[in-house]
């Protein structure tokens, strides 16, 4: 089946207007074509993209969409077709997490198609979000990132990248997509900060700390005396930091694997991902007192109640650190 119209719109919403990342549009733009292809099995439905477009074409000019085409029962949808798609969920085992998720992806898409006038409501405002288990995220002690971030070989290039990189993850904070979008001219080596592009297109300015801003700049100093890569540094940072074997941006997907590689190097669990270090750097710094108001202007969350989350694993460890020292606190 192709993609709905009013899903292509709402999907062009998403990038033009909210600013969303490809990765985000794409994951929503996955959620409400599996609610419209449950439609059609369930409604037997015959899809026709060009019958579709017509029927999108009335809504948008104010006229009732063609009567049988799955553009008007999406945009006449209540709350009855809601809840049967959600019982569909249910017989898929998805996790509640994962059913959350959906049922944000049709909130988000019913708001918008109510408030441009194509669904006759928003079937959304008598849908619960169904109660999740709240998951604390994993932090590795200082120790091991330590252990970590000696792994990589500062004898060549893509060893001291790897290193340059590790540190910049652990010393910003940066999500991992964030890192990879670095261009060389975000570094400013000497204010020893870094410009990040954040979720929706918004920069901030993180401090670097020295250990980073060293890395990055031994990085910088046998790149630019490499035979492949010293030609790409000269031309005034216009290419991404982080490169790969081939002189290209390196990849998401690419920097797993350089973490993987080196967590099998010294031994530490295989389950760490780059976003264990963001979460690393936020409990850390929150356990040497930083306030949690520049924590989250640190990380780049839009409300504070998505950083107050790293708070319980500070107060867990004060409670740790008290039951084993304090002489009364036990039961005798």
């Amino acid at each position: 089946m192709s993609t709905l119209p009013i899903t292509q719109s709402f999907a062009r919403y998403l990038t033009e207007e909210r600013r969303f990342s490809p990765y985000t549009a794409r994951c929503y733009g996955a959620d409400l074509r599996q609610f419209t292809e449950w439609l059609v099995d369930d409604r037997q439905i015959a899809f026709n993209e060009d019958a579709e477009q017509k029927a999108l074409d009335a809504r948008v000019g104010g006229s009732p969409a063609t009567p049988g085409t799955l553009t008007a029962i999406v945009c006449a949808a209540d709350p009855e077709l809601i809840r049967s798609y959600l019982g569909f969920l249910g017989q898929q085992n998805y996790s509640s997490a994962t059913v959350a998720r959906k049922i944000a992806t049709l909130r988000s898409f019913y708001k918008w198609a109510e408030r441009r006038g194509l669904a006759a409501s928003n079937p959304m405002t008598a849908i619960r979000t169904p109660r999740q288990n709240k998951r604390l995220p994993k932090a590795i002690t200082v120790e091991q990132v330590e252990r970590l971030l000696s792994a990589p070989n500062d004898n060549e290039v893509l060893g001291r990248r790897d290193r340059a990189m590790l540190e910049t993850l652990y010393s910003t904070g940066l999500r991992v997509s964030e890192l990879v979008q670095l261009e060389a001219r975000d570094i400013d080596l000497t204010g020893e900060a870094i410009k990040v592009r954040g979720k929706g297109k918004k920069e901030r300015l993180v401090p670097l700390g020295a250990h980073a801003l060293h890395a990055i700049r031994r990085y910088i100093e046998m790149a630019k005396a490499d035979a492949k890569f010293g030609p790409l540094w000269s031309d005034v940072g216009e290419h991404p930091l982080f490169l790969n074997k081939h002189g290209k941006r390196l990849s998401s997907r690419s920097v797993r694997r350089k973490l993987d590689k080196y967590l099998r190097m010294v031994g530490l669990d295989a389950s760490i991902s780059p976003h264990t270090l963001r979460h690393s750097f936020a409990t850390h710094l929150l356990d040497n007192g930083a306030d949690l108001r520049s924590v989250q202007e640190l990380l780049g969350h839009q409300s504070l109640s998505t950083t107050q989350v790293y708070t319980h694993l500070t107060t867990q460890r004060l409670r740790d650190v008290y039951g084993d020292a304090h002489p009364r606190a036990e039961a005798g």
